[in-house]
């Protein structure tokens, strides 16, 4: 398998505290009894354990049932708390589909706009434009840590300069990022993705203390995660995201070769083929490129008789084969798509092996098609 993006296999620390939590973090943690107290400690300490790696307050920290529920609360939430100064909101053009759906959300509901910021062939949004986006009814900005499917990296850190100087809070996606680089502290909400980097399925939102938000949803005694989240699987994602951490410098070493390998060999290799997304400034596991005259379903349905998984389309839409919103903002090549998203074990051969025999299966695609000659 050679495309884990959101959904990694579960690391093995992980799998061990996710079966002791089932028995130890059974209770419902909001109960009195000593099994529910002894289930809270295991809760609290996995919210702790995620705010040591982002550098944030323990109480800083929700947890959600995934990624995108993370997603649409932080952009809810804040839109409602700050609703005195408008509805507006200021999105990168390539942002995940949850972003752009819950921005949509708001403004329609308060009567707002969403300006969407636009990017370079590289997936790269310059930091001034998404600044020079806002208005005095601009109530959040939205800008992902780095593109999951094409691996740039974003100025997040100057965006983030820059929008404070309007008072405008930045809700930064990492969803793609943490635990495999370090995402610094340059935002105001951050969300993150549990299943990415190894965990269960489970989304995390931190929100930095003195962001106004306010809940726009029913009364819940857990009022920024209604129904609160298993207990096991908070206490798994944290265990995943420290032995993640503790060794990311080896995981980009290995990951980021293998990279450059793709890179180098699909280019030389394949004709008429595109490479996307930054080469240098970009997440170590990520690489995506585009066959002309291919039909991306037809690529990945022939490569995986080859016994190699891979990803075509969005990997942040309903249907995972759909023309890529995020290649169409880059004004890159959209279909024939292939997207790679290496997991931490990946082997070598493996990867050479679908660089070995991808022309081969290219050439077949085309001839099926009659795209021969062209």
């Amino acid at each position: 398998m050679l495309d884990v993006a959101g959904h990694a296999p579960l690391r093995p620390l992980a799998r061990t505290a996710l079966l002791e939590a089932f028995d130890q973090g059974w209770a419902d943690p909001r109960r009195l009894f000593a099994e529910a107290r002894r289930a809270r400690l295991l809760l609290d300490g996995a919210r702790e354990a995620v705010a040591a790696v982002v550098g944030a307050r323990t109480e800083e920290v929700d947890l959600h049932p995934t990624h995108t529920a993370a997603l649409h609360a932080g952009v809810r939430a804040v839109a409602r708390g700050r609703r005195r100064h408008g509805a507006d909101v200021v999105v990168g053009a390539v942002e995940r589909s949850a972003v752009h759906a819950a921005a949509a959300f708001v403004a329609q509901r308060g009567q707002g706009a969403v300006t969407t910021v636009p990017a370079d062939r590289d997936g790269r949004v310059a930091a001034d434009a998404l600044a020079g986006a806002v208005r005095p009814g601009t109530v959040l900005a939205a800008l992902q840590h780095a593109n999951g499917e094409v691996g740039t990296l974003q100025p997040v850190a100057a965006a983030r300069d820059a929008l404070r100087r309007h008072g405008v809070p930045l809700l930064v996606d990492a969803g793609a990022s943490l635990g495999h680089v370090d995402v610094g502290d340059a935002w105001d909400v951050l969300a993150a993705d549990a299943g990415d980097w190894g965990g269960p399925p489970l989304g995390v939102l931190v929100t930095r203390t003195g962001v106004r938000r306010s809940p726009d949803w029913p009364e819940d005694d857990d009022r920024w995660s209604p129904g609160g989240v298993a207990v096991p699987l908070a206490l798994a994602a944290a265990v995943a995201l420290q032995d993640a951490v503790a060794h990311r410098a080896a995981a980009d070493a290995h990951r980021r070769d293998l990279v450059d390998l793709v890179r180098a060999r699909v280019a030389a290799e394949v004709p008429d083929v595109e490479v996307v997304g930054d080469p240098d400034a970009r997440l170590p596991h990520v690489v995506t490129f585009s066959c002309l005259y291919v039909d991306g379903e037809a690529l990945v349905t022939r490569l995986d008789r080859e016994g190699l998984g891979v990803g075509s389309g969005s990997a942040c839409t309903s249907s995972a084969l759909e023309p890529s919103h995020v290649l169409a903002a880059m004004g890159v090549l959209t279909h024939g798509n292939v997207r790679l998203t290496l997991p931490v074990d990946v082997r070598r051969v493996d990867v050479e092996r679908l660089c070995d025999v991808l022309p081969g299966v290219v050439a077949e695609v085309r001839a099926a098609a009659g795209a021969v000659g062209l």
